[in-house]
């Protein structure tokens, strides 16, 4: 299969609960734990301690319906926005927000915050926690310069993203033409927090072939500096799993804020 077959998010939806199941579940021939699972909520967990990225408002804009990546989060927001290009991702949180049959079973993610935090009472709550913390999910429009339009959201002190700028970008253009409407959605001196696959062409979902934006990290960092942020937490993880099922070299983790 060529790259002109590739599939384009959001112009071509993908199954949630396939893309869930593949990359974020505890089945055991899931092979991507410790890249999709592992690694960002250690660098979530050391970003969000440190005690600077906090406030009354984070936005979450992510490829897919996956919600791990906000559990550490919930404990330093009032509330979180989730925003999603399609209404299949936002039927598939809700399902788990609301508590519905057949809603995805994180709790293996509590193995995971136990062994960060180190309080299993706590880690308990957090399910609780976080399904409060979300307060709305909305569907979003990438194709506009202001993605809620004709909503205007309030700018929020940190924005959120995994993979959704991999998807949505054709090509690194595109990436920096997308970098700067999520930086709208920011307050002046907000965080922003990105998280992504290097070098990475393609992901499968089911029998649906992705297209993913491919960069390194030196054009990443080149873009965060030209658009004025100061990077206050950068971490590679190289690929640990073996599947042909997407082509990354690593994962990437950036937090970063403007200066007022």
């Amino acid at each position: 299969m060529d790259s002109s077959s590739y599939k384009f998010y959001p112009e071509h939806d993908v199954d949630s609960r396939e893309h869930l199941e593949t990359y974020f579940s505890n089945r055991p021939d899931m092979v991507f734990g410790e890249d999709t699972l592992k690694f960002p909520m250690e660098c979530l967990y050391r970003a969000f301690s440190e005690g600077h990225i906090k406030g009354d408002l984070l936005i979450d804009i992510s490829f897919g319906s996956h919600i791990h990546h906000l559990y550490t989060a919930s404990g330093f927001f009032k509330q979180i926005l989730v925003l999603k290009c399609s209404e299949q991702c936002i039927m598939e949180l809700n399902r788990w927000i609301n508590t519905r049959t057949g809603a995805f079973d994180w709790s293996h993610i509590m193995t995971y915050m136990k062994c960060l935090e180190g309080n299993s009472d706590l880690c308990q709550d957090k399910d609780m926690t976080l399904k409060t913390a979300i307060t709305k999910t909305m569907k979003c429009n990438i194709g506009k310069e202001n993605l809620t339009d004709p909503e205007v959201l309030p700018p929020a002190d940190c924005v959120i993203s995994v993979c959704m700028l991999d998807t949505i970008s054709k090509d690194q253009a595109d990436y920096i033409k997308n970098l700067r409407k999520f930086i709208k959605l920011l307050k002046p001196e907000g965080y922003l927090i990105l998280m992504g696959g290097l070098n990475t062409t393609y992901v499968m979902v089911g029998q649906d072939k992705i297209h993913m934006c491919k960069y390194d990290e030196n054009f990443v960092r080149k873009v965060f500096t030209n658009e004025g942020f100061i990077i206050d937490h950068w971490a590679v993880h190289k690929r640990t799993s073996v599947s042909d099922l997407i082509d990354y070299d690593a994962i990437l983790f950036i937090a970063a804020h403007r200066e007022c």
